[in-house]
């Protein structure tokens, strides 16, 4: 099934429903239906073979992706925070494409030879009425996305995702019309990004309208989850500690909002406590995923969060560190080094199968085995109960003295330190030990916290050969918009540090 039967039968069960923006200025399912209908049409004048996107989240948003899918083209949304010489290099990479953009961002572009669409006139009432002439029929193996991967540690590469791989997510995560007529969700993940994505796919199937915040800050993601009475929002970690922070304590408020999602990086258990307190009507999902596997393969109910919070079983409040349990159409096996399955609660890596999950690259070809598993490159374990638990990357994995640690052990430890506002570890050459364990650290305003705090901190709650070797302070982190730690970047910061120190 092609991605284009989604929105029809949301555009067929509810036309007259708010599909996209305020309760105030909205388009319906019809309405949208039309637009993207009309968008097609715009899109295949141009002879294009594909569609970028460069711009901010919202309504024109999810009207180019449901056209670039009637219209059977791959869609590509580039990150508007890029430089016109990092976007140019991805641009070849794409099949002739079309270029939508506005003027704000189309100087980006200059000196790029491909086809250039404004989105007013893509999203321009009746500009392209085009009834008669029948759209192409579409292929479930065609691509419908591409992605760029956030390049954190490396180059980036483009993510193929297929209208069978994001219907089949879909229909197997969502439940159709599910949504209440009032119900509407704050998106604030940028275009670019596959949560961002499955956002204007999933909240239609469910017959939810979307509220977007292009550019998030906690005021006034809060201002507007108020004003628009929200019943379900997205988040990842960094924004959920900033909207913490901007509360002060105070409860939040927003007697409305039901459902409150996290994901897409890890979430420090502190944090998440304070926001659970925060927010003491909502329940929390957390959801985890990669562009690969068209987004989440794991989720952490409300009731798993409430389960965890209140029990004084160790082993269950440990689930608030997990992700939660696979969802349906998606099966996982954890592997040692020599590809054999583990038992539950070790340690290896992560693989995983369905029918979501892609896998393949353009230009690169499938990273799938030979039975379709997916190498998904983070380590972790599941429990006996099939709670899923990520350790970290596995390029991320320390070896002092011959034994594995993983870093987000000792980051999950640092992070519920009152005096610390973020932290890192990572592992740096040494002759003796092979790497030795660097905690970088960034203080809470005012704090007094001393390298030797942070060690005597970790020795009590972990044991010896999981305590920093070095620990560095800096005043913040290298992360992408999406809340993804740039670990590349982690060189230069700790370089920094060590010539001020040195001059």
């Amino acid at each position: 099934m092609p991605l284009s039967m989604l929105l029809e039968m949301s555009a067929e069960a509810w036309p007259d429903r708010g599909a996209l923006g305020t309760r105030d200025g909205r388009l319906t399912y019809g309405q949208l239906r039309a637009a993207a209908t009309s968008g097609a049409h715009a899109l295949l004048e141009t002879g294009a073979r594909s569609v970028a996107y460069l711009g901010l989240n919202g309504p024109d948003f999810a009207v180019a992706l449901w056209s670039a899918a009637l219209a059977g083209l791959p869609f590509c949304p580039l990150s508007y925070r890029m430089s016109g010489e990092q976007l140019r290099p991805l641009l070849a990479r794409l099949d002739a494409p079309v270029v939508l953009t506005t003027a704000a961002y189309e100087p980006l572009i200059d000196g790029a030879q491909v086809r250039r669409l404004s989105l007013d006139a893509l999203t321009a009432a009746g500009a392209h009425q085009a009834e008669d002439d029948p759209l192409p029929a579409v292929a479930d193996d065609a691509t419908a996305v591409l992605l760029f991967t956030s390049g954190t540690t490396a180059t980036p590469k483009a993510v193929v995702l297929t209208h069978e791989n994001l219907v089949s997510y879909v229909i197997e995560t969502v439940e159709f019309g599910l949504a209440a007529p009032d119900d509407a969700i704050l998106v604030t993940m940028p275009p670019y990004h596959v949560a961002g994505v499955n956002a204007a796919l999933t909240n239609p199937f469910a017959g939810r309208r979307i509220v977007y915040l292009p550019n998030f800050d906690p005021a006034s993601w809060l201002a507007t989850a108020r004003a628009e009475a929200v019943t379900h929002a997205m988040v990842v970690p960094t924004m959920l500690a900033r909207i913490v922070d901007e509360l002060g304590g105070k409860a939040a408020g927003l007697p409305a909002l039901r459902v409150l999602s996290y994901g897409g990086a890890r979430m420090p258990c502190a944090v998440l406590e304070r926001a659970l307190a925060a927010f003491p009507d909502a329940g929390f999902v957390n959801a985890y995923g990669l562009t690969e596997t068209s987004s989440t393969i794991a989720v952490l109910s409300p009731e798993d969060h409430r389960a965890a919070l209140g029990s004084a079983d160790p082993a269950v409040r440990a689930r608030l560190s997990s992700v939660g349990r696979l969802v349906p159409g998606v099966t996982a096996e954890v592997r040692d080094a020599a590809g054999a399955v583990l038992a539950p609660g070790a340690v290896g890596d992560i693989w995983l199968r369905g029918r979501q999950i892609s896998g393949t690259y353009l230009g690169q070809g499938s990273a799938l085995d030979g039975a379709g598993w997916f190498p998904t490159r983070d380590r972790g374990h599941l429990d006996a109960d099939g709670y899923l638990y990520i350790s970290g990357r596995a390029d991320d994995t320390i070896i002092r003295g011959g034994e594995n640690i993983a870093p987000a052990e000792i980051e999950e430890v640092l992070t519920a330190h009152e005096a610390i506002a973020d932290a890192v570890v990572v592992g740096r050459r040494d002759d003796e030990w092979g790497e030795r364990i660097v905690a970088v650290i960034v203080r809470r305003p005012d704090a007094a916290l001393q390298a030797e705090d942070v060690r005597g901190f970790v020795r009590a709650r972990l044991r010896g050969s999981r305590v920093p070797d070095d620990v560095v302070f800096v005043p913040e982190l290298p992360y992408t918009p999406t809340g993804k730690l740039i670990r590349r970047e982690l060189g230069a910061v700790l370089a920094a540090v060590e010539s001020r120190a040195a001059g």
